[in-house]
């Protein structure tokens, strides 16, 4: 997965061609592959290097963070992919990876708002997102939000559920970027200017 996330930085810069840009990324970056660790230590570099970049908290890096606080729930973690990140780290327990990318995946935000869009990785609950949102809808919602067609006020930006068409799913009131990258697919990212609430583009990771 880490080849497949250079490639899609690769294509964005070329993309950008010396215009100032920003990346956003919706989450899930461990679990997904053999290679959390290089994930995370590219994206660590990413940010290093351009200090505007977003970073929004999955519900896998979710599940690490509880993982560390309840055996239990590390459990259940590995039933889920954990063990491949565990592998990729060569550690037997979730509390034995290094400190530093702990603290990196606790610094994620759970959403972010950029005045036409909310970025969230799974989605929100549509008779709820008013009242506050709850972070296990953003982290974990699949239904109700994916039938709804209610105005969020915002175009939401979500990946969480990967596309049956393996291409980006653009509707009047959100938009899925999981183009099933962990099946074969690619990785997307969307082209967004200032003015335009829905994207002018699309970019794919090569591989």
């Amino acid at each position: 997965m880490s080849r497949k996330l250079s490639s899609l930085i690769d294509s964005c810069e070329r993309y950008a061609a010396g215009r100032p840009y920003r990346f956003a990324f919706l989450g899930d970056y461990i679990d997904r592959g053999a290679d959390s660790r290089g994930v995370i230590e590219r994206l660590i570099e990413l940010q290093h290097e351009k200090n505007q970049t977003i970073f929004i908290r999955g519900n896998h890096e979710q599940m690490l963070l509880d993982s560390i606080a309840s055996p239990e729930a590390e459990m259940h973690w590995n039933m889920s992919g954990g063990n491949f990140t565990l592998e990729s780290y060569g550690v037997a327990h979730a509390s034995e990876i290094p400190s530093e990318h702990i603290l990196w995946i606790r610094s994620l935000s759970l959403m972010f708002d950029d005045g036409l869009r909310l970025y969230v990785h799974a989605g929100l609950h549509p008779s709820r997102f008013a009242k506050g949102r709850d972070p296990k809808h953003v982290l974990w919602i699949r239904e109700p939000f994916l039938s709804s067609r209610r105005d969020f006020r915002r175009l939401v930006v979500h990946g969480h559920t990967p596309t049956r068409s393996g291409s980006p799913e653009l509707l009047p009131n959100r938009l899925n970027l999981d183009t099933g990258a962990v099946y074969g697919g690619p990785l997307t990212a969307a082209v967004f200017n200032e003015r335009d609430r829905n994207p002018v583009g699309f970019v794919q990771s090569s591989s």
